[in-house]
């Protein structure tokens, strides 16, 4: 039993029932921190995340004696109790390999259960529902000879630990979480710089496609206009150049019009205002246009500084269009958030982009290369110099305008950036998720038979039962 009403200090149980003291260490080299007990553990899950999970299972990794956070995973919460046990076994071992991978084997683990009530339900019904999942995680990690620490669920603004019985520490009714910006860790985080950016379902609301009936139908008919002008040309040899070109100066001309109008401070109205500036057209013809790598690699060129910024509005724009069957369309344009997002140090931004174009199409190469790089924590900077790389290749040959031969063997573009992350993350991995459906489309043929040829070749798939799994092996602060 979790000592979790033992007032001497900083402990937990350990696998043995003894008292594990906890040290942490922060967000940089300073402060350190130690959390004390479940109510600190459930405060500090946002700031190790950059965001409020919801509907989310989290597995943080602790290390050494003193419990030092280590690697972290997130996926949606199955909505089948049939999915829990191959999930719970998945999600274990994804974490504690990914830990080896890194150096180090975790010494135990810490689960957190994120859900809230469904109407008429109350927090303390949601604790008992996840109580199986609960188990079935500790189970698998006990398998693995990892220990499951604590174990905690929170809804409703209220936390239960499934690790402890008792009732005059941890009561059937659950514990208040602290008020927001009073603990601790949010202390520490202030101190760091490092801000909370709301609920997961606030993040994703901003890139996924808007479910207005008027809006949908509209951008459907300019979508199916699009597929049927372009794709053929896209497929076409001599066409295709022309395409990919006419691709990118409409890219380019959104992208200097969504800087004539700088963000608004409200999110939502900014995002509306952002839709408004981009006709159902323009979207329809970029959006089918990107389904080429090539073009897409191009578009990834705009990665850095105030260009970015203009770029990434543009790229949850077109998410935003992706509606109805052309779900699977979003993949690209939310690879290219991710990658921006990324490529300007906003990691849980990036995390929450590419797991959605993971959804999308969960055979998309580039999204899940960029997706298991920005998990690991590799450095960005050095894809971003192949892009400029091949930036600077073509200016020179458009200004010699006989050539337009690049160099032989140069290994630029967002082509270089995947060959460059395979040989840092090696072949992406794949789990047992299936192929989204695709079903018929409008015009001719299937969904997927209007893709043929525009899409990466791909034999893996990322992502759990639920979507992709997303993995931080940061040290952003410890627990016991």
């Amino acid at each position: 039993m979790n000592a979790h009403n033992d007032p001497t200090g900083p402990q937990s149980a350990s696998a043995s029932g003894g008292a594990l003291p906890v040290s942490t260490t922060g967000f940089t080299d300073e402060p350190r921190i130690t959390l004390r007990g479940p109510a600190e553990l459930a405060d500090a899950l946002p700031y190790t995340l950059g965001f409020h999970p919801t509907d989310s299972v989290v597995l943080l990794a602790l290390h050494g004696e003193r419990g030092r956070f280590g690697g972290r995973l997130r996926l949606g919460i199955p909505s089948s109790p049939r999915e829990w046990a191959p999930v719970a076994e998945q999600l274990a071992e994804c974490l504690v390999e990914g830990c080896e991978r890194r150096g180090a084997r975790p010494d135990g683990v810490v689960v957190f259960l994120c859900q809230d009530p469904a109407e008429g339900e109350s927090g303390r019904r949601v604790m008992e529902r996840l109580r199986p999942f609960a188990q079935k995680l500790r189970t698998a990690c006990g398998a693995l000879d990892v220990p499951v620490y604590e174990a905690l669920c929170l809804s409703d603004g209220r936390f239960w630990s499934y690790c402890c019985p008792d009732s005059d520490c941890c009561p059937p009714d659950g514990t208040a979480l602290a008020p927001p910006g009073t603990s601790v860790m949010a202390a520490a985080a202030a101190y760091a710089g490092i801000h909370v950016r709301g609920s997961l379902r606030d993040m994703e609301a901003r890139l996924r496609p808007r479910t207005a009936r008027a809006t949908v139908a509209e951008q459907e008919r300019a979508l199916d206009t699009a597929s049927a002008a372009l794709v053929r040309r896209i497929l076409d040899t001599e066409a295709r150049k022309d395409v990919r070109d006419d691709t990118i100066r409409l890219a380019r001309r959104l992208v200097d019009r969504l800087a004539e109008h700088p963000p608004l401070a409200d999110q939502d109205t900014s995002d509306t205002r952002d839709d408004a500036l981009i006709t159902h057209e323009e979207a329809a013809e970029l959006i089918v246009g990107l389904q080429d790598r090539r073009t897409r690699d191009r578009a990834a060129e705009w990665m850095e500084g105030s260009e970015a910024d203009h770029a990434l509005r543009l790229w949850r724009a077109l998410a935003r269009r992706c509606v109805g069957v052309y779900g699977e369309h979003a993949a690209a344009p939310l690879t290219l958030a991710g990658w921006v997002s990324w490529s300007t140090a906003d990691e849980p931004a990036a995390r929450v982009a590419l797991g959605l174009a993971l959804e999308a199409d969960p055979e998309y190469v580039f999204a899940r290369l960029l997706h298991q790089a920005c998990n690991e924590q590799l450095d960005p900077e050095t894809l971003r110099e192949c892009l400029r790389g091949e930036r600077d290749a073509r200016t020179k040959a458009e200004a010699r305008r006989g050539s337009g031969t690049r160099p032989a063997g140069r290994g630029t573009g967002a082509r270089g950036v995947r060959r460059r992350l395979r040989a840092r993350v090696g072949r992406p991995r794949g789990t047992a998720q299936g192929a989204p459906a695709t079903g018929p489309g409008p015009g001719t043929g299937t969904r997927a038979d209007r893709r043929t040829g525009l899409r990466e070749p791909c034999g893996t798939r990322e992502g759990g039962p639920s979507g992709a799994a997303e993995a931080d092996g940061s040290d952003r602060g410890s627990a016991r």
